[in-house]
C-alpha cells in the first residue's frame, strides 16, 4: 500500500506564530479603544457644561490633530493607517487634562507632539514606553507654562472664563469648612483641567472600566490607596488630596494604559503605590502644585524594570529541582 505525499496539497499554507496570550476574549483593540470613549462621555460633558463651548473646541481640536498626526505618520513610515480609534482617543484624553482656556494652536501642538514622539517614534500602538496623552501634557507644561498653570473658574454655556485658582495652588484660599470644599470637588463645582474637575463622574467611567473587564483594580486602588496612606503619613487631609486634582481620572485612565503599565499582578501593586508616592512627593516639595502627570511618566519608565524582576513563576516550578 502507498501514501500519497501530500506536499503539493500544502503549497501556499502558512504557519503563523506569535507569542502568547493565543486565547483571544472576542475583543478587538478599536471595540477597547471606543469603549474607554465611552467610559468619558461624562467627564466630557460635565467639562464642556462647566467651561463652555470654548472647552468643546479644544476637545474637538486635540482630537482632530491626533487622527491627521497618525495618518500622516504612518504615511511617512509607508505604514496602514488603521482607524482603531487609539488617536482620537489619545486626542481625547489630552484635552481632558488641558486647562480649558488652552490655545487652540498650543492644544494642537500638544496634540501633535502626543502622538508623533510620544507614540509613533517608538512604532505606534502597543510599543510606546510613555503614556502619549501625558507626554503631551508634560510637554505643553514646559513649553506653555502660564498657560498650562491659567485655569477657569465654573462658567457654565459662557464663552468669556474667569480666571481663579485651583484647590491645588498654593494661592487657593481653603473654605472654613471643609465639607463644603469636599463636595464641591467631587460633583467638580471647583477650577481645574476640563475632564478632571468632577469625581463623581470619573468614578462613574472608571467603575464601567472596571465591570466591562476592560481594566483591572490592582493599578487604580493600589494608586488612590498610597495617596491617602502618604497623605496621612504627611498630616495632610486624605479626602482632599484623593478629590483635589487628577489622582482618580489619572488612577482609572492614564496609569492604567496596557501599553505602559506592567503585565503582572505585583508589578501593577507595585506601579500603583509607586504612582501614588510620587505624586504626594511632588505636592508637597515639588516646584509644581500637581504630580499625577509626571507620576506616571516616571513610573513608566520603569515598567520595562518592573517586568523583568516580577514575573510569575512557570507552571510546575519547584524551588528543590532548581538547587539540584
Amino acid at each position: 500500500m502507498t501514501t500519497k505525499n501530500t506536499s503539493e496539497n500544502n503549497v501556499g499554507l502558512k504557519l503563523f506564530i506569535s507569542h502568547a496570550p493565543h486565547a483571544w476574549k472576542g475583543i478587538s483593540v478599536s471595540r477597547i479603544m471606543w469603549l474607554v470613549m465611552a467610559s468619558l462621555a461624562l467627564p466630557t460633558l460635565m467639562g464642556i457644561y462647566l467651561f463652555g463651548y470654548y472647552a468643546l473646541g479644544v476637545i474637538l481640536v486635540c482630537m482632530v490633530f491626533a487622527v491627521g498626526t497618525e495618518w500622516a505618520c504612518k504615511k511617512l513610515r509607508k505604514k496602514p493607517f488603521v482607524m482603531d480609534g487609539s488617536a482620537a482617543l489619545t486626542g481625547l484624553l489630552l484635552a481632558l487634562i488641558l486647562p480649558p482656556t488652552m490655545p487652540l494652536w498650543q492644544a494642537a501642538v500638544g496634540s501633535i507632539f502626543a502622538i508623533a514622539i510620544g507614540k509613533e517614534v517608538f512604532g505606534g500602538l502597543g510599543f510606546n514606553i510613555f503614556n502619549p496623552a501625558l507626554a503631551g501634557r508634560a510637554f505643553l507644561s514646559v513649553c506653555f507654562a502660564g498657560r498650562m498653570t491659567t485655569w477657569a473658574l465654573p462658567m457654565g454655556f459662557k464663552f468669556d472664563a474667569v480666571t481663579g485658582a485651583t484647590p491645588l495652588n498654593e494661592s487657593f484660599v481653603m473654605p472654613a469648612a471643609k465639607a463644603s470644599l469636599h463636595w464641591d470637588l467631587f460633583i467638580g463645582n471647583v477650577g481645574g483641567s476640563i475632564g478632571e474637575t468632577s469625581l463623581l463622574l470619573c468614578l462613574i467611567g472608571g467603575i464601567f472600566l472596571l465591570v466591562t473587564k476592560i481594566i483591572k483594580w490592582h493599578i487604580p486602588v493600589a494608586f488612590m490607596g498610597s495617596v491617602a496612606v502618604f497623605a496621612l503619613i504627611f498630616g495632610e487631609d486624605i479626602g482632599f488630596h484623593l478629590l483635589a486634582g487628577g489622582v482618580v481620572f489619572g488612577a482609572f485612565f492614564m496609569a492604567t494604559d496596557y501599553a505602559t503599565s506592567p503585565l503582572t499582578v505585583k508589578g501593577r501593586l507595585i506601579f500603583g503605590v509607586g504612582c501614588g508616592l510620587i505624586t504626594m512627593l511632588i505636592r508637597q516639595f515639588g516646584g509644581m502644585p500637581e504630580g499625577v502627570c509626571f507620576s506616571i511618566l516616571i513610573m513608566n519608565s520603569l515598567v520595562p524594570l518592573i517586568d523583568r524582576y516580577i514575573q510569575p513563576k512557570p507552571f510546575g516550578f519547584r524551588k528543590d529541582l532548581q538547587k539540584a
